[in-house]
């Protein structure tokens, strides 16, 4: 007995022995990914005004992501910096390219969510560091704006937490850059903001779409006394309801102002009433009241998922819809066409506002660029980012 203790204890010391010199010899090597390079699930992308080679895109899973290349090259630019992977908004000042802020939390809710998020970072190097900036108890953040010629006036829509109800929702307003931030507005604790949109001739005129929701176990609340649309005309600080001509259940909600024509504004509403049914609606008069243009069923299809509209920067007529499909009119949302793109289930949308025929786009298989009008685009297939 005394012989085979000796024994494993002599075992014992020479593997403990072999595995402290195991660790010595590979410490210099470093982790590298060998593939396979294939994109996953985005919900934020935005390119940089004035520089046509340069994106960036925020993933579920995998931090933020930056090219130089228009998506001939993806590289990590959030690792060691940031706590949490799931990023739900990116935004470069458009005064101060250097100037990058990120929300955490992907916003489109779904059985499969990778993570919640923790608030909101800023990067005064174009991506090279990072500070976080607060808000971490917002958890899930749909949308960034930075003013267009102060980028310490930044609005954060905050869509709050998933699966129980929380005060850290709605919009968020900063003056100082991040340090400091002012909950403008706030309606309860299941409704959070989904979208911002600001008028580009007007900075001070900004619309929200506010959503009432929660996630079930075996199902997704959406919609109730809380979605709402609303504007503000004194720079986020205080703000109204803009619901005449709206149906009066009112689901998960987006909103876009015409940067082209003030006056103009489009309103994608999921809505359940047996009176009324969801669409997309327009204003003509900077919201005061609304008129249905298109109940197409493929607009607000699996609402929860989706519920995306943006305009084209320099014609008030052409409008994108995000759905499973992209999808994209140009007689102000009467008829539709199905883009061809590089993956389904689209989220989001950057469209170069000195011309059109450039954008980026965000869905279930990354982003890509595109330089001719939406007819090609860049590959998916050179960033690791798959879950």
């Amino acid at each position: 007995m005394k012989k085979q203790l000796c024994c494993l204890i002599t075992l014992l010391a020479t593997t403990l022995t072999f595995a402290q010199t195991a660790n010595d010899y590979f410490e210099p090597l470093k982790f590298r990914n060998i593939g396979p390079f294939r994109g996953g699930r985005s919900v934020t992308a935005t390119g940089v005004i004035g520089d046509p080679m340069t994106y960036y895109m925020g993933t579920t899973g995998g931090g933020v992501w930056k090219t130089e290349s228009a998506g001939q090259r993806w590289e990590n630019i959030s690792d060691g910096y940031f706590e949490m992977g799931s990023v739900g908004a990116v935004s470069v000042s458009a005064s101060n390219p250097n100037i990058v802020y990120v929300g955490m939390g992907e916003h489109a809710p779904r059985g499969v969510m990778t993570s919640y998020g923790d608030g909101v970072y800023k990067s005064t190097d174009a991506g090279k560091t990072w500070k976080k900036m607060g808000l971490e108890k917002t958890q899930h953040i749909s949308r960034i704006i930075i003013h267009p010629t102060n980028p310490d006036i930044v609005y954060v829509a905050a869509q709050g937490a998933l699966f129980e109800g929380n005060a850290e929702r709605g919009i968020y307003k900063s003056i100082d850059g991040g340090k400091t931030w002012k909950n403008t507005l706030f309606v309860n604790n299941l409704t959070g903001a989904s979208e911002l949109s600001m008028d580009a001739n007007y900075p001070e005129i900004i619309y929200a779409a506010m959503w009432e929701h929660q996630r079930m176990p075996n199902m997704v609340v959406s919609g109730g006394p809380g979605s709402g649309l609303y504007k503000s005309t004194d720079a986020g600080e205080t703000w109204q309801k803009i619901h005449k001509g709206l149906p009066e259940e009112k689901g998960k909600m987006a909103i876009a102002v015409s940067p082209s024509n003030p006056d103009k504004v489009y309103a994608l509403i999921e809505s359940d009433s047996n009176a009324d049914k969801g669409g997309l609606f327009v204003s003509n008069d900077a919201g005061e009241s609304w008129s249905m243009v298109s109940g197409d069923n493929r607009l607000v299809q699996r609402a929860w998922y989706y519920i995306e509209v943006f305009v084209d920067p320099n014609d008030e007529d052409t409008v994108y819809v995000l759905s499973a499909p992209a999808l994209r009119s140009e007689d102000g949302g009467k008829t539709w066409e199905d883009l061809d793109i590089a993956h389904g289930d689209t989220h989001d949308l950057w469209i170069n506002p000195n011309n059109s025929k450039n954008m980026i786009l965000a869905d279930d298989g990354g982003a890509s660029v595109s330089f001719d009008y939406a007819k090609t685009w860049s590959t998916q297939n050179n960033m690791p980012t798959a879950q």
